[in-house]
């Protein structure tokens, strides 16, 4: 299959500049990938340019190369969220009844044309960009391009995964609360959230405003430079943009949240890599924990205050009118901006007003914040069930960044178990955005990251990696509890050295009982990966006084184990200095 490999936009327009490869192969292998991708998920796009109109395009490209002309994005083939105005395209913010024809090109969609990018079509999206998720669509449910049980993030969605799947180089989507950044970290991405009004917001469908932003999803920090220089200026046709001078920033003092203020959401995964990108950051800068109080208060305004006024101004017609039309979740949220009264919404801006002040003052602390994107991720099955609580969860640490004018850059930060990313994002004050993108460089640099997995491109089965310490230890009485499950060796390993074994009385066949112990020491242990249902059952099989926990290993990594209960330490005798359970049968011997 063609789309296993991403494309870098730069080396695109390097070529097509140089005369090595011409705009209208570029355009038709994206194509042939959009086509191989289509048939597994549909959902990324809502609307595609015909295949003359991209040929013709990529023609006049061609011959503007030809003429002399030398373009920074020449024959780049790009994606656009769909609620940025493209002419030619409608524009449905992913509801069918909303959509219109636009009458020109939004200035990103026109400056990226100067530029000599291509747009190929537009993007799936949560309806009216209200969600963190990617599953509130008419349109379908774009999943995780690396585990399709889970999300992809939203509301940016398709676009995410157009770039994460190689179908594009780079692709439009938008920011308000997280937007342009949770996407990216489940997708192994970088998310650029410029300061606002430094990319103009004209022809773009509101979502709140005052505070939106038009961002860009890459694979490297190199094509999101790129178009940053390409969108970065003031626009006269928007209220909203500026006139902005780039600020230099030295991150040698980095803040993070307090511990006791980390939320995870009981996702240990999440903070082993949060706690493993603190330590990769702590080398060169210091490690500062601050208050996020305050921050967490000014993203609570944004939905638990007037600001999901605006969001209702956006689609009050649509809502009036026909209701029905909108997301019953997206209606939920959205409509009840009808109940804030003036005086809310005053008394809002004055508390704002004062927290952007204790954000301003945080800079003289700090050079710059570096949080998690999101604590976790989630299945689509589980958004399914709880869309509003969960969906608030991934916008823990990103819904105060455009309300206390912050700029933004997600960077991936681990790969999970299941395949998905984890990230963080590195935070400064308004109009630090170049310099953000090169803290975002000496952190890849540092960080030395695992690439990201292949595609799920057949629908991975879901599993889980199981520690056994005893009597389903290889060679031992109950393995054949694991072969039976197909269960596949992963390693032999060790615990963190906070355990302690015991060899519990009267048990038929020996087995021991592994208990936590700020005391205790490493245990040797064998690590087996099952499938979801198979780890299920082996469950249901184990006797207690023995559970299955979460054991953490050597490396800080946690995995699921065997544990138990106090009553199994009942006249059990302390094996813990023989290190193992297999040192202990030998003894025996």
């Amino acid at each position: 299959m063609t789309t296993l490999d991403r494309r870098s936009a730069a080396a695109i327009a390097a070529g097509v500049n140089a005369g090595t490869t011409s705009a209208v192969s570029v355009i038709e292998d994206t194509l042939a990938r959009i086509a191989a991708y289509d048939a597994i998920q549909p959902q990324v796009w809502i609307s595609l340019a015909s295949v003359e109109d991209l040929l013709a395009q990529a023609s006049a490209i061609d011959a503007r190369v030809a003429a002399g002309e030398v373009l920074p994005l020449a024959g780049v083939p790009y994606a656009a969220k769909d609620n940025i105005d493209v002419a030619g395209l409608e524009t449905t913010a992913a509801c069918p009844a909303f959509a219109y024809a636009p009458a020109e090109d939004a200035t990103v969609i026109a400056r990226l044309k100067a530029a000599g990018a291509i747009c190929v079509g537009k993007t799936n999206l949560d309806q009216f960009a209200t969600g963190l998720v990617g599953t509130r669509s008419p349109y379908g449910v774009p999943r995780n391009a690396y585990n399709r049980d889970y999300v992809s993030g939203g509301s940016s969605s398709g676009s995410a995964i157009a770039v994460a799947a190689g179908l594009v180089p780079i692709a439009l989507g938008t920011d308000t609360a997280g937007s342009g950044r949770v996407p990216a970290a489940f997708n192994h991405l970088i998310g650029f959230k410029p300061t606002k009004g430094r990319w103009s917001t004209k022809g773009l469908v509101p979502a709140c405003r005052s505070i939106d932003c038009i961002t860009v999803f890459a694979s490297d920090t190199t094509d999101a430079r790129l178009v940053d220089h390409t969108l970065a200026g003031f626009d006269a046709g928007d209220p909203w943009s500026r006139a902005l001078s780039d600020t230099a920033l030295t991150p040698k003092r980095i803040g993070v949240p307090r511990r006791d203020q980390r939320a995870f959401f009981g996702d240990s995964e999440s903070e082993f890599f949060y706690d493993r990108a603190l330590a990769t950051l702590a080398q060169s800068a210091e490690v500062v924990e601050i208050d996020i109080a305050p921050l967490l208060e000014a993203a609570q305004l944004l939905y638990g205050g007037p600001w999901v006024a605006e969001r209702t101004a956006a689609i009050a017609k649509l809502l009036k009118d026909n209701p029905e039309a909108v997301d019953p979740t997206v209606r939920t949220v959205v409509e009840a901006g009808w109940g804030k009264t003036a005086v809310e919404l005053w008394n809002g801006v004055y508390r704002m007003a004062e927290l952007k002040r204790h954000a301003d003052q945080l800079w003289e602390s700090v050079d710059m914040l570096a949080f998690p994107t999101t604590g976790t991720t989630y299945r689509v099955a589980e958004l399914a069930v709880a869309p509003v609580a969960l969906n608030s969860n991934l916008g823990f640490y990103t819904n105060f960044v455009n309300l206390l004018d912050m700029a933004a850059v997600a960077v991936p930060a681990g790969v999970r178990h299941n395949g998905t990313g984890f990230g963080i994002t590195l935070i400064g004050p308004a109009a630090t955005d170049r310099a953000l993108l090169n803290a975002a460089d000496a952190w890849l640099e540092a960080a030395n990251l695992t690439p990201p997995p292949p595609l799920d491109l057949e629908g991975k089965m879901q599993t889980v990696k199981l520690a056994v310490v005893g009597a389903h230890l290889e060679g031992m009485p109950l393995h054949w509890q694991l072969t039976s499950r197909d269960a596949k060796f992963v390693g032999a390993f060790e615990t963190a050295p906070t355990y302690k074994l015991y060899a519990i009385a009267n048990s038929t066949p020996p087995k021991p009982a592994l208990v936590f112990d700020e005391g205790g020491a490493a245990i040797k242990l064998e690590v087996y990966e099952l499938g979801l249902a198979e780890f299920g059952s082996f469950t249901v099989e184990v006797p207690a006084p023995l559970a299955i926990g979460t054991v953490t290993l050597a490396d800080g990594t946690s995995v699921k184990g065997f544990v138990a209960e106090p009553r199994a330490l009942a006249g059990a005798e302390d094996i813990t200095h023989l290190g193992g359970w297999r040192a202990y049968i030998a003894s025996r011997s």
